[in-house]
């Protein structure tokens, strides 16, 4: 008995493999279902963005010209002061003496002067007449010539005197806003070593922001020919909110930097409110000049691979089957086999500017070109696709940003 049942096991083990072996073998390179987009140029509107930074068109760091303890300070900080306004104060106890000694100095020069003088008109008039010993003449009107440097000497201590006293109160050189002071009463500066604050002019203020080399051109021709456009340059802000008001082309950096062939360009921006500060990180979006019709696909047929972009483009092909792989193949396989197919092409593209859930697309492809805008994930360069009563896959994996 255990040996009948040993046997109907093993017929009925071989009978399923058997019928196993008999079912259709998919074939070795099925066709991927997809969806095809028939490319048609078309005017697009939108902006280019690049990262840029806030600078203070006229910035200053307030060093003080002589040494001393800072006896007073005369302004709100983080707030906006005028050219010629008192902002410190350093002890000038020291600098008043020396001025005053200074002019006594002056004055005593001058009294030998005047002093001086009245000898030497004194012997030339003697001399005149030869009254008077030759020498003695000759000593007075060195002495005259040694009393007149005298005197310019003093007046150049006058004036260094004077240049210091002055030095020791610190005026705004310019309008604008001043930071967190750097010092406090009391403390004891040093000429050209101690920063007493920083002074930056904020209206208007300038947006620095850097582009590619192969764009130079573009901004060249705006800054010469002067083209007026609304909107032409817009600024985010950190909140990503618009800024009210429109910036200007100012500069354009003298060089371009050859490690990364890359150039400074610069903007204005009037900032009446004060809304802008130096240093802030921000965008700048340059409104789109070129008006002429481009390619625009959508962003999930986009496939990068080691930083270069692709596009899948369906091309139909015959592929020839040869008559031994022909009598392996069913009737209706066999039929088929010659006609006409589609595959997928990998074509290298240059992307421009995103927008929204599309690209453009600069170059690598061309009006009319059907392509793949989803199952990339399933698709090798010369696969076999399909779009016949199929709906492709939702896919898009491999495109740019997903």
């Amino acid at each position: 008995m255990c040996m009948n049942r040993v046997l109907l096991n093993t017929v009925f083990i071989s009978c399923l493999m058997l019928g196993a072996c008999k079912k259709k073998l998919p074939p070795p390179n099925p066709e991927v279902p997809v969806n095809l987009l028939k490319l048609t140029p078309k005017t697009v509107l939108y902006y280019e963005n690049y990262p840029a930074t806030t600078r203070a068109l006229n910035q200053v760091n307030l060093l003080p010209q002589v040494s001393g303890a800072v006896t007073g300070m005369f302004f709100t900080e983080g707030t906006q002061v005028d050219k010629g306004q008192k902002l410190y104060e350093i002890d000038e106890r020291l600098y008043k003496a020396a001025y005053d000694q200074a002019v006594a100095n002056l004055n005593v020069s001058q009294s030998g002067l005047v002093e001086a003088q009245q000898d030497a008109d004194r012997y030339v008039y003697l001399n005149k007449y030869n009254a008077v010993a030759k020498q003695l003449y000759d000593h007075a009107v060195v002495t005259l010539e040694q009393a007149k440097s005298t005197v310019k000497a003093s007046e150049q201590q006058v004036k260094t005197a004077k240049t210091n006293l002055t030095y020791a109160t610190v005026y705004a050189p310019f309008t604008g806003t001043i930071g967190i002071s750097q010092v406090r009463l009391g403390e004891v500066v040093t000429p050209s070593v101690t920063t007493l604050d920083t002074l930056s002019q904020d209206n208007p203020m300038a947006v620095d922001f850097i582009i590619n080399e192969k764009n130079l051109p573009f901004f060249e021709k705006l800054q010469h020919e002067k083209i007026k456009v609304d909107s032409l340059f817009s600024l985010l802000m950190p909140d990503n909110s618009l800024y009210a008001h429109l910036g200007k082309l100012s500069i354009i950096d003298r060089a371009v930097d050859p490690q990364t062939g890359t150039i400074r360009v610069r903007l204005v921006f009037d900032n009446p409110d004060h809304y802008l500060r130096a240093g802030m990180s921000c965008v700048v979006r340059v409104h789109n000049q070129d008006v002429a019709p481009q390619m625009v696909v959508p962003n999930k047929a986009i496939v990068e691979q080691m930083g270069e972009y692709f596009v899948y483009v369906a091309k139909d092909t015959v592929l020839k089957v040869s008559a031994d792989s022909l009598k392996k193949l069913d009737k209706k396989a066999a039929a088929d086999a010659n006609k006409a197919k589609l595959i997928a092409v990998q074509k290298k593209v240059q992307t421009g500017q995103v927008i929204g859930p599309d690209i453009i697309i600069k170059s690598g492809i061309k009006a009319g070109d059907k392509i793949i805008v989803d199952g990339l994930q399933s698709l090798h360069d010369g696969a076999r696709i399909t779009t016949a009563n199929k709906v492709g896959p939702g896919g898009g994996k491999g495109g740019r940003g997903q």
